[in-house]
């Protein structure tokens, strides 16, 4: 009679998980999630008293089918434990390689001190920081927009000092024409009957270029802008020349409104909202410009420049990480279905276009290669936010799928009809005298392979504090911070799915090793049962 009690306790054990520290944003979920295990593990148990007492077979045989129960789930705990033990070993050593490669991975380190280098000095703008960084890595173009006095150009600047490159700056109104970008008429060549610019010191000789005002820009300009801006071409009289351009940071203190501009908003592929510094912070900029250190030169610390990037770190990452990082199947879903979502389920829709995309792409690759990783993270779309939208608040409609779809683990749905069909096919061996179980093994064996590895998973992400979202380079701490707060509770749910699911594959897997009867299987997992017999029942 003491059989349903080791059953309980066995199970109860088994859906306990390892202490390990968590944060304050995921206690609260997994505390709700293990709430809910203890009361599908009691409906378990009182189900498997239940088909116990209802048996009409013999005392011994109630007895043999309980010690059976018993010996399963005692073999089940085991498996589970030992488990949760690996997963812990993997944490450890998959922390020390973390370690070992952020101190170790050059690209990364001096990534990291440019970022360092070009916010010193400045207030709330770590944000606009890396994504300028980030843009010239990726040879594209970063559009500023936001009220004056906010810095926009500062940033420049600093990007040109970094890079020793050459610096072009102009502030356009309705009224420029295209000799202040691209410089006056040669005298000389219009005495030759040729019309070609003396462009030294203009534009098409600039490595880094702050253009204010952007989008006053006319029709005159527009042409040679876009071709310039797209192709890194520009058409000297009756001669095309490549341009040095790097990296363009436009801004404007609004949108543009005619059509004949959209083209030219479409060439910056990040884009960033600026604001004055908050409240919180005026305090402290105060304190920066008392002491003449508000605004201050990048260089103005004496940083060595040799541990930072250069110029031909610049020009050469783009190309290195297309050739060295690759694009996981997960990246690549989640990609597919956000352009889907945006242009499908938003209103009003949000059009990515296939040069985008594709550019979004790369831009990835370059985020991961500088962050010293050879695969792109799921987290690293959370930059998309910055790259997608058109729209004031379209960020934020990017930023919540990216988070959502990271959180919610579509595949665990997968997972449990996987389950109930390997359920089917253990119930179907055992229930024939002599029949060949090695299949329905196989296949049990497979499912506790692919959920030992999503629990290992779950598991470092979890216990290890979210390892590869803080080590990234291109987020800052607050949106670190929202970022975990938002899918913690979610990932702490999955987890428990998750071990539930592997429980029960685990269960499988020892009843065709132990060829129990299905009895006892029935016992064991009823809600599969039940699930099993409403499928077979459709079937029929």
């Amino acid at each position: 009679m003491s059989a349903p009690h080791v059953v309980t306790s066995s199970r109860a054990r088994c859906s306990h998980v390892a202490k390990a520290r968590v944060t304050s944003s995921t206690r609260p979920a997994r505390r709700h999630a293990s709430h809910v295990m203890r009361a599908r593990k009691m409906d378990q148990v009182q189900e498997v008293d239940e088909s116990a007492s209802s048996q009409n077979s013999k005392p011994s045989s109630m007895a043999s089918q309980k010690d059976a129960i018993s010996t399963l789930s005692a073999l089940v705990t085991t498996e589970l434990n030992d488990i949760k033990q690996d997963a812990a070993v993997v944490l450890n050593n998959a922390a020390t390689a973390k370690e070992h490669l952020n101190k170790n991975h050059d690209l990364a380190i001096r990534v990291r001190a440019t970022a360092e280098r070009l916010a010193h000095g400045l207030l709330e703008r770590d944000t606009e920081v890396r994504l300028m960084l980030l843009a010239a890595l990726a040879g594209e173009h970063l559009l500023l927009l936001g009220p004056p006095g906010t810095a926009k150009s500062e940033l420049a600047r600093r990007l040109s000092e970094v890079c020793d490159g050459r610096f072009f700056e102009r502030l356009l109104t309705r009224f420029s024409v295209p000799e202040e970008l691209f410089g006056p008429l040669s005298m000389s060549g219009l005495e030759n009957d040729k019309y070609v610019r003396q462009t030294d010191g203009y534009l098409p000789t600039a490595d880094v270029a702050f253009v204010d005002e952007i989008f006053k820009a006319n029709s005159a300009i527009l042409n040679a802008l876009l071709t310039l801006l797209n192709e890194r071409l520009f058409d000297n009289g009756t001669e095309r020349h490549k341009v040095p351009l790097l990296c363009l940071i436009g801004a404007s203190n609004e949108l543009p409104e005619s059509e004949e501009l959209d083209a030219l908003y479409d060439r910056f592929l990040l884009r960033k909202s600026v604001r004055q510094v908050s409240a919180d912070g005026l305090a402290s900029l105060t304190e920066l410009a008392a002491s003449g250190f508000a605004g201050a030169s990048a260089d103005s610390e004496g940083h060595d420049a040799s541990t930072t990037l250069g110029m031909d770190d610049m020009m050469t990452c783009r190309d290195a990480a297309i050739e060295a990082v690759e694009v996981p199947r997960a990246v690549v879903d989640l990609f597919v279905g956000m352009r889907k979502h945006l242009q499908d389920k938003c209103e009003p829709p949000i059009y990515v276009s296939d040069r985008r995309f594709i550019k979004c792409v790369n831009l990835l690759q370059v985020a991961a290669h500088a962050n010293g990783v050879e695969n792109v993270s799921v987290y690293d779309c959370l930059l998309l936010q910055h790259a997608l939208g058109q729209r004031p608040g379209d960020d934020e409609k990017v930023r919540q799928y990216v988070l959502d779809s990271i959180g919610k683990d579509e595949g665990l749905t997968q997972a449990e009809l996987a389950v109930v069909g390997a359920y089917g096919s253990t119930h179907n061996a055992l229930s024939k005298s002599g029949a060949d179980t090695s299949i329905a093994l196989e296949e049990a064996r497979t499912l506790v392979a692919l959920l030992r590895a999503r629990h290992a998973t779950l598991s470092q992400t979890l216990d290890a504090e979210f390892p590869v979202l803080r080590s990234s380079v291109w987020l800052s701490a607050a949106e670190i911070a929202g970022a975990i707060q938002h899918i913690a509770p979610l990932m702490a749910e999955n987890k428990e799915r998750v071990e539930e699911m592997l429980e029960e594959a685990l269960t499988l897997e020892q009843a065709l090793l132990t060829d129990a009867s299905p009895g006892v299987l029935e016992a064991l997992l009823p809600r599969r049962h039940r699930q099993y017999e409403k499928v077979s029942q459709k079937d029929a």
